[in-house]
């Protein structure tokens, strides 16, 4: 709420500039007059900016240099704040569709800014220079052209310049700047530049400037917050991703909707088979009788594997060798795509689950007990075609993979429906944890998930999943775990079971214990 001192700060220091002016320029004093201009005219440009009202300090900023639609974390903060009575004001980039209840909310509010290109030509470090400092300027005039808030929480990274710009803000309102992070930038920046490239070098140094002048920090795990105050000075809170509420065990009806559905697009979910009485509504997974409205998993179906991926990453031009029998070395799978055919999406090695997949094709064609699969690999991104047509060419029979882009009351669906999920996040810091395996674990869904330095703070290696290292150590857990599938009392079962008993907070209950009582502290 505004003080009387402060109604009446910038009128008197209206009234007072003619004479401090007046005075300055009378007395003949030995000054540099332009810096006493700027000065003088400057204060009350600083009072005005950082004019109060009755309503600002249940205003929060949430700012996201991203995708809205494809920042869960940022809207989940979104929406506890609205429950808690926050007016929220979301600023970032708006190419996907942000959840339903996001979209719903009176108290939040979307801005949407566009994405800065750079300067076309010349040298990529004269484009990527510009894009930064039209970025800037732009995050600049939005942030400032919103009412005044009491908190602006930004997701980092990507932070080049959106900690700056943000800073800045704070620093001209007064307002409290929250940082969450969810990894660092230089450390992403260095898996395709290298960490001596002198990019990665400026984005280090400035994650090291700019996130201590924070008033408050929040990270995903201990190990970065110990990282942070170790080697940064950074003192966090720990907010583990949690599962939202959305995510939960799918009912078999709503399963059924869902392949209907997405049986309309991808055939892999079509049954046709003859067998079948032509009264019942049929998918390859579900068989539902419309006279008893009752839904039943088909005893021979195929088992469901979700992953997801950002569908990124630079395109390398390779012949495609296609391998009808896989080759085996000592019983095992041989590489077989060439070290450098199928690029790392970012932090992802998506070539890990394909090689799996072709072993594990390769088992059933050599008669394992293995159920046959579908493999539905979710994400958005600008390479998904060009990746799309290597994978049309793989000569798989009884594995079978589709690339919808869901929805995102979709998404919550599909994994509470199938039967096994497979992480490839392979952190590039080392010290942040896989949303997708959080939303996953809400579904009570079993993940096999690639190795790297914390990932045991979440995935519990025989316990609620499996740790792989390599394609050969996936492929043999996709064996283990599907043999004799469906079967009740297997590896896989006991999982899930798990997963039901050992659910922990969810993402309600642990912002408000983590993070509410910093939006109420100075």
């Amino acid at each position: 709420m505004a003080t009387p001192v402060h109604r009446i700060a910038y009128p008197v220091a209206l009234a007072l500039i003619p004479l401090v002016l007046a005075v300055f320029y009378g007395a003949a004093c030995d000054v540099w007059w332009p810096l006493v201009s700027v000065t003088v005219v400057g204060l009350p440009v600083v009072l005005w900016l950082r004019r109060t009202d009755e309503g600002i300090e249940r205003r929060v900023c949430v700012l996201v240099l991203g995708d809205i639609g494809r920042s869960p974390r940022m809207q989940y903060h979104s929406l506890s704040l609205s429950q808690h009575g926050y007016d929220v004001t979301v600023v970032g980039f708006l190419d996907s569709k942000p959840h339903g209840d996001v979209l719903r909310d009176d108290r939040i509010h979307i801005v949407p800014v566009a994405e800065v290109k750079g300067i076309r030509g010349g040298p990529k470090i004269l484009t990527y220079v510009t894009k930064v400092i039209v970025q800037f300027v732009q995050l600049f005039v939005v942030l400032l052209l919103l009412k005044p808030q009491a908190h602006i929480l930004m997701q980092n990274p990507p932070g080049l310049p959106g900690i700056a710009a943000a800073w800045l803000v704070c620093v001209l309102r007064g307002s409290r700047f929250i940082i969450d992070w969810h990894n660092y930038g230089y450390t992403v920046m260095a898996l395709s530049l290298g960490h001596t490239h002198p990019l990665v070098r400026v984005a280090k140094w400035y994650e090291h400037v700019f996130g201590p002048l924070a008033t408050h920090n929040l990270c995903v795990t201990n190990a970065m917050k110990d990282d942070l105050y170790q080697n940064w000075g950074i003192k966090a809170t720990t907010l583990y991703d949690r599962p939202a509420a959305i995510f939960q065990e799918t009912p078999l009806k709503t399963q059924h909707k869902l392949f209907q559905r997405l049986s309309h697009t991808h055939p892999v979910f079509r049954h046709s088979s003859e067998d079948d009485d032509e009264a019942v509504e049929a998918t390859v997974f579900s068989v539902r009788d419309p006279a008893k409205d009752t839904v039943t998993l088909r005893p021979g179906r195929p088992a469901l594997l979700v992953s997801s991926t950002s569908w990124t990453g630079e395109v390398f031009v390779c012949t495609l060798v296609r391998v009808d029998t896989p080759t085996l070395h000592q019983g095992r799978l041989g590489c077989l795509f060439p070290s450098r055919w199928f690029p790392s999406p970012e932090d992802e090695d998506f070539s890990i689950l394909l090689q799996a997949l072709q072993e594990y094709e390769a088992l059933i064609q050599r008669g394992a007990s293995l159920p046959a699969l579908v493999c539905v690999i979710t994400g958005k991104g600008p390479q998904k075609e060009h990746y799309m047509k290597m994978i049309d060419s793989l000569s798989l029979r009884h594995v079978k993979i589709c690339t919808p882009w869901l929805e995102a009351e979709d998404y919550p669906v599909l994994l509470g429906s199938a039967d096994l999920g497979v992480c490839l996040h392979k952190s590039s810091s080392g010290l942040d944890l896989p949303m997708k395996v959080v939303d996953m674990f809400g579904c009570c869904l079993p993940v096999c998930a690639i190795h790297f330095s914390c990932l045991h703070e979440l995935v519990k290696h025989e316990e609620n999943g499996l740790i792989f290292r390599d394609c050969q150590q996936l492929a043999e857990q996709l064996r283990s775990l599907l043999l004799g599938f469906p079967n009740r009392e297997g590896k896989l079962a006991v999982f899930r079971r798990n997963l039901r008993a050992s659910r922990g907070q969810r993402w309600d209950d642990n912002w408000d214990q983590n993070v509410l009582p910093l939006m109420s502290s100075s």
